[in-house]
C-alpha cells in the first residue's frame, strides 16, 4: 500500500515539474517575443526621427529660399519701378543734351549715361552697347577698375563677346594702385594677362584691349622734328612723403601721398604715382635711353598728364639708390619702409619739353593722355640699370598718325 502511495506521489511530483517547466518556457518565449517587438519598435522610432530631422532641414532650406525669393521679387519690383520711371526717355534726352554742350565727358559721366540708356532703351539698343564700349575705352586701368567691371559686365549681359577680367568675376572692384595703367597682373585662369614678350606681348594686346590695336593716338612715340611751338608751361610742387613702393609685376611703381602737384599753365594736376621702364619707351631721333621714369598726374576732371624723364647711363643717381635700396621683397604687395622721399629728386633742373597727345602705354591703352617728355636727361649708373628687376618692360613706339609734336 505504502509502495503504491509513494509511486503515486512521485508521479504527481513529476507532473507538477513538467507543468512548471512548461509554464516557465511559455513565459520565457513570451518575453523574448516582447523584446523582439520592442527592438523593432525602437528601430522604427529611430527611422522616424531621422525622417523628421531631414524634413525639418528641408523645411528650413525651403524657408531660406523663400526669403531669397522674396528679396529677389522686391529687387525686381524696385528695378521695374526705376525702369518705368525712365522709360519715357525724357530724362535721357535732357542728360544727352546737357552733355553734348560739354567738350568732353569724364569716365564716370560716360558710364552713368550708358547706365541710363540701359534703363531707358534696354541692352539690345546698339547705342547702349556703344555707350558702354566708349566708357570702357575711356577708362584708366587701375584707378577705374570698378568702371571697367561695370562696362564689361554690361556688355557681357548684352550678349557681346567680351573677356571679363578675373578681378571683375571675383567682385574685386576696389581700385588697385593709383596711376596710369601699370597695375598688378590679373590673377585667375580666366583673367586677361598681358606682358612684354611672347603671346602676351604688345602685338597681342589688341586681342583683349581693342584700343591698343585700333587707337590713332597711341604712346610712346619716336620724337623727331619738325616741331610746333608748345603753348604749355610746366611747374611742379612735389613734397616729401613716406615711401610707398610696389612691384606690380610689370614695373617698379611708387605711389605718392596727396599734396604733390603739377601746374600746366593754370590747370592743376595731382601727382598719383611714378614708375620706370627699361629701356625708355620714348625715342629721341630713333634712339632709346637706358630707362625712363613716368610721373602720372590727374586733374579734377579726370584728365591725365605724364611727365617723362629720360635716364642715360652715367653717374650713380642718389634718388634711385634710395629706391633700389628699398625694393619690395614681394611682388604685388606695397612696401612701406620707414623712408621719406621727394619725387622732385628725380627731376632735372629744367622742365623744357617735347609735348604730344597720346595714351596709356599699357592696356587698356586709353587715349587722351598728355605727354611731356623733358629734353634734359638724368644720369643713372649701369649697375643701377641692371639692378632694376625687369630686363625689358617697354612698349614699342607707335605710329604718329598725323599728330604734331610740339617743343618749347
Amino acid at each position: 500500500m505504502k509502495k503504491y502511495l509513494r509511486l503515486g506521489l512521485e508521479i504527481l511530483l513529476a507532473l507538477l515539474l513538467v507543468a512548471a517547466l512548461g509554464l516557465a518556457y511559455w513565459s520565457f518565449s513570451g518575453k523574448k517575443h516582447v523584446v523582439h517587438d520592442l527592438a523593432e519598435l525602437n528601430e522604427q522610432l529611430s527611422e522616424a526621427n531621422e525622417s523628421l530631422e531631414k524634413a525639418m532641414e528641408e523645411a528650413e532650406a525651403a524657408k531660406e529660399k523663400l526669403h531669397e525669393m522674396d528679396a529677389l521679387i522686391k529687387r525686381q519690383r524696385e528695378f521695374d519701378a526705376i525702369k518705368t520711371a525712365f522709360a519715357n526717355g525724357v530724362v535721357l534726352q535732357d542728360i544727352e543734351t546737357l552733355y553734348k554742350a560739354q567738350k568732353s565727358l569724364t569716365t564716370e559721366r560716360q558710364l552713368g549715361l550708358a547706365g541710363l540708356r540701359l534703363l531707358t532703351k534696354g541692352a539690345e539698343d546698339p547705342e547702349t552697347v556703344e555707350a558702354f564700349q566708349k566708357s570702357l575705352e575711356m577708362t584708366d586701368w587701375n584707378s577705374r577698375l570698378a568702371t571697367i567691371c561695370a562696362s564689361q559686365n554690361a556688355l557681357a549681359a548684352a550678349g557681346k563677346k567680351v573677356t571679363v577680367l578675373a578681378d571683375c568675376n571675383a567682385a574685386k572692384t576696389e581700385s588697385a594702385a593709383k596711376g596710369g595703367g601699370h597695375g598688378k597682373k590679373e590673377g585667375g585662369h580666366d583673367g586677361v594677362h598681358w606682358g612684354y614678350q611672347g603671346d602676351e606681348g604688345p602685338e597681342h594686346w589688341g586681342d583683349n584691349f581693342p584700343v591698343c590695336a585700333k587707337g590713332k593716338k597711341q604712346s610712346p612715340l619716336n620724337i623727331v622734328g619738325p616741331f610746333e611751338k608748345s603753348k604749355d608751361a610746366l611747374s611742379v610742387a612735389y613734397q616729401d612723403g613716406p615711401l610707398k613702393i610696389l612691384n606690380n609685376g610689370h614695373t617698379i611703381q611708387v605711389n605718392v601721398e596727396p599734396g604733390s602737384s603739377l601746374m600746366i599753365n593754370k590747370d592743376s594736376y595731382e601727382l598719383l604715382q611714378f614708375h620706370f621702364h627699361r629701356p625708355s619707351e620714348e625715342q629721341i631721333d630713333g634712339k632709346n635711353a637706358a630707362m625712363v621714369v613716368h610721373f602720372v598726374h590727374k586733374n579734377k576732371a579726370g584728365k591725365l598728364a605724364v611727365i617723362g624723364v629720360l635716364l642715360n647711363e652715367g653717374k650713380e643717381n642718389a634718388a634711385i639708390k634710395t629706391l633700389w635700396d628699398n625694393l619690395p621683397p614681394k611682388e604685388g604687395v606695397e612696401h612701406l619702409p620707414k623712408v621719406k622721399f621727394n619725387p622732385s629728386s628725380l627731376l632735372p633742373s629744367s622742365l623744357t619739353h617735347y609735348a604730344y597727345e597720346g595714351s596709356l602705354t599699357t592696356p587698356p591703352c586709353t587715349e587722351g593722355v598728355n605727354f611731356y617728355i623733358l629734353k634734359t636727361a638724368v644720369d643713372v649708373s649701369k649697375i643701377q640699370v641692371t639692378k632694376f628687376p625687369f630686363k625689358m618692360n617697354a612698349r614699342p613706339v607707335q605710329n604718329l598718325n598725323g599728330r604734331k609734336i610740339s617743343a618749347n
